[in-house]
């Protein structure tokens, strides 16, 4: 049964909302430059920021802090957007990117790359090859694309529909991280690594080029948004409520879908599957919008980009020179409050 989303009356959001949201996502990636694994004095950081600094200081800067929070930051955006695009048109409060299989899709496809790359170079042997890494958020996006599609075409035969879309993603979904998981079990190669630390969902060495991978993905979905506003707010309503303003459902329904799923697999491809953003961030620009429905999608974005800086950072603090990885961090946040996000879904 799908899920509907219980209306509210709309109160006024708070009056410190915009300038608190625009600080923090100013402060957040500011305070994440100062602080790392290299302890540098904060002199030397703003030294760097401003121009100047020594050659070793600003190499841990602008090669490896900066390019990471970024990253970061846009991955955050389009996860965080991707889950409130799925949970809108699903009418499903507890959905995902993970419902349209992008996760698992592109988990599959990483594994099967590493494993041939890996295989072909010594075929009976499991010795160390340098890995192509550069390939895996291309690769990792083609995956959760294909993963997407197959899920999307199994539900337009049947007549595109929220809830068939849901037990079709969950289904297939299922298949995915099953055949990965098995691939994994019965590789045993010494380069299990690689692929380890990419399916926590790290930030750990990425570099500017995930920067201009994320960047295009990133502007493109940001100025699509305003373009699909109005089917966005239909598509909230059963098919026949939405035909009834006008609204050409499957047209609107799958390009909306399509920004979603693009959104998703380029992130997921690029800093691995991170859990529980898509999720519980759109349900906190909800509650903070008061239910002012042209309000949550602003908010969503930049509390996508805050929740992954702040959450990268107290791994990078916590976790010292073995870093925890930013999937374990949000994993670990993300628990109590879907535990919450559950007792209040009816």
């Amino acid at each position: 049964m799908t899920i509907s989303v219980s209306s509210s009356v709309a109160r006024p959001p708070e009056r410190w909302l915009l300038p608190a949201l625009i600080g923090m996502t100013l402060l957040a990636p500011l305070v994440a430059v100062f602080f790392g694994v290299a302890d540098l004095p904060l002199g030397d950081v703003a030294s760097v920021l401003t121009g100047g600094g020594s050659a070793e200081a600003r190499s841990i800067i602008l090669d490896i802090r900066l390019p990471r929070i970024v990253t970061g930051m846009l991955a955050g955006m389009q996860l965080a957007t991707a889950g409130f695009l799925l949970q809108t048109i699903t009418r499903n409060p507890l959905a995902d990117p993970s419902l349209m299989g992008v996760s698992q899709g592109a988990t599959l496809a990483v594994t099967l790359f590493l494993m041939i790359v890996v295989y072909s170079h010594d075929p009976g042997s499991n010795t160390l090859v340098e890995l192509p890494s550069s390939w895996l958020p291309t690769v990792g996006m083609l995956g959760g694309l294909a993963a997407g599609s197959l899920i999307y075409l199994m539900t337009l035969r049947h007549d595109l529909g929220p809830l068939r879309l849901t037990l079709c993603g969950i289904a297939m979904g299922a298949l995915l991280q099953a055949l990965a998981l098995g691939i994994v079990a019965g590789w045993g190669s010494t380069r299990l690594e690689v692929l380890l630390e990419w399916l926590s969902g790290s930030l750990y060495a990425r570099r500017w080029e995930h920067v201009v991978f994320l960047a295009p993905f990133t502007l493109i979905g940001l100025a699509v948004l305003p373009l699909i506003r109005r089917p966005l707010e239909l598509l909230r309503f059963e098919s026949s409520v939405a035909r009834s303003f006008g609204l050409a459902y499957a047209r609107d329904f799958s390009a909306v879908l399509l920004v979603s799923c693009a959104l998703a697999a380029s992130a997921v491809g690029a800093v691995g599957p991170i859990v529980f953003v898509g999720l519980i961030v759109p349900h906190l620009a909800r509650r903070l919008a008061r239910g002012h429905f042209p309000l949550v999608l602003p908010l969503t974005v930049s509390l996508g980009a805050i929740t992954v800086t702040v959450c990268d950072l107290l791994g990078r603090l916590l976790g010292g020179a073995d870093e925890i990885p930013i999937g374990v961090v949000t994993a670990l946040c993300g628990v109590p409050a879907l535990i919450a996000l559950l007792r209040r879904t009816p």
